[in-house]
């Protein structure tokens, strides 16, 4: 029985403009693929056999996209649809970008310059109909994930489909076809000459994918590992012992498993899978032929850093998950004092305590497979206390602030100041009473004639 996409109103309404003018449109790649699984998706492209300016020439209001290569943004009756001409492409010169490209009329060549089987289908908005001249949809029923023709010749023509192959491996849970992961393995040193900013792009969107473990261990086994994130990779056979049954490596995957089974945003799931890169380096044999890893901790954060400056990550991304990984090792004993719990509260940061708690549940369910949630309960309802009680954790909570030493004339702008600020703040943490307008102006004018 003939595949059909659901073509819908709005979907109709733009066909109709095109067949008036004789051309052609069609509905191509990873929307209709996920139709086919069963799988929501409305991110829509869109190929045709007009060219740029005809397309342009049929409608009111466009955008030139990327005019050079045949992409046209219409925006049509409140919908915002991008459209590409029919191309053939050659002369990869970078392993990433085409030297030539060229409008054709053909939709079969057109689909043959793609990636993978299974994202070269077309749907014709016409009739719905769905084409697949590469046998994507058997690839979807095998789970497999197989290059279009040459794979060699694929991965030559752009490096960067080898790291999608295992993006698409992870979103999906399909394995790679052999041929295809052969010729990965071949030319995964390639992956260098693509820019650090797509390789990131790729590896960040495979980590927050439902099922990353089948994209790490095709990065593992191809070699892209080994080259982009060598981190992660010398993780690899290194053993724990102790309460640990998994080498170093394969806790990391399972503690990213089950951030995503949990649920857990990008910025943990990412943390999970680097906070214990630093333990093949403070790895020391201790008592009983048992391991130690003494400030692995630290160490994976400044390697996590590494790892952000080598991709090109934003501040705040890599910032947010350094803490985390640098604070993950915490221990929460009952006998804490009140004052101890708004300590932690401090030096964690009150927007970052759920995901730190998440983190080390996710770590403790990867060593155990389960995990008793008593003592982090216990914590978070210390936490949840002195939350109600308004208790001061960061300097926006303090009844001063700089402007009021410098309208008090106590002292002005500079680093000092913000020093008498934190000192100010670590004396309310231990004694919140103090928290008072007039006792901090006072202890601000005694603290600023003292070398601090």
């Amino acid at each position: 029985m003939m595949k059909k996409f659901p073509v819908s109103k709005g979907l109709a309404e733009l066909e109709s403009v095109f067949s008036r003018h004789g051309y052609k449109i069609y509905l191509v790649g990873g929307a209709v693929r996920d139709h086919l699984l069963g799988i929501s998706n409305h991110d829509y492209d869109f190929t045709t056999d007009a060219e740029p300016q005809e397309v342009k020439a049929m409608f009111k209001r466009t955008i030139d996209t990327g005019i050079k290569h045949g992409t046209v943004t219409v925006l049509f009756k409140g919908g915002k649809y991008e459209i590409t001409t029919f191309r053939s492409e050659s002369g990869y010169f970078d392993m990433r970008h085409p030297e030539k490209v060229e409008f054709i009329k053909s939709l079969e060549e057109d689909l043959m310059r793609r990636d993978f089987t299974i994202n070269a289908f077309a749907a014709d908005l016409c009739t719905g109909e769905i084409i697949d001249l590469h046998e994507g949809i058997k690839d979807l029923k095998l789970h497999l994930i197989r290059a279009i023709g040459n794979p060699e010749e694929r991965f030559n023509e752009d490096a960067l489909r080898m790291m999608r192959a295992c993006r698409f491996s992870a979103k999906l849970g399909f394995e790679i076809e052999k041929g295809t992961f052969e010729a990965m393995r071949k030319l995964k040193g390639n992956i260098a000459s693509v820019s650090a900013e797509r390789i990131k792009e790729e590896l960040f969107s495979l980590i927050s994918s439902p099922h990353p473990q089948y994209g790490l261990e095709a990065m593992r086994e191809s070699g892209l590992m080994e080259i982009i994130i060598p981190e992660l990779y010398s993780c690899c056979n290194v053993e724990q012992k102790g309460i640990h049954g998994d080498d170093v490596y394969t806790h990391s995957v399972k503690t990213l498993m089950w951030a995503q089974k949990n649920g857990h945003k990008t910025e943990v799931r990412l943390a999970a899978l680097f906070h214990d890169i630093g333990k093949p380096s403070t790895r020391k044999e201790g008592e009983s032929r048992n391991y130690t890893f003494y400030n692995h901790e630290k160490v994976s954060a400044e390697l996590w850093r590494n790892i952000c400056a080598r991709l090109k990550t934003g501040n705040d991304e890599r910032d947010k998950v350094a803490h985390l990984i640098e604070n993950h090792m915490f221990n929460y004993d009952p006998s804490w004092s009140d004052a101890a719990v708004r300590r932690f509260m401090k030096r964690i940061g009150p927007e970052n305590l759920d995901d730190l708690i998440d983190l080390r549940m996710d770590d403790a369910m990867a060593i155990s497979g389960s995990f008793n949630p008593s003592l982090l309960l216990s914590l978070l309802d210390r936490i949840g206390i002195e939350k109600e009680k308004q208790s001061a954790i960061s300097l926006k909570d303090l009844k001063i602030n700089g402007r009021d030493l410098i309208e008090e004339k106590i002292i002005p702008p500079s680093k000092k100041m913000g020093r008498i600020l934190e000192l100010l703040l670590d004396e309310v943490v231990e004694t919140p009473s103090l928290n008072r307008r007039e006792y901090l102006l006072e202890r601000a004018r005694v603290l600023a004639g003292k070398d601090i």
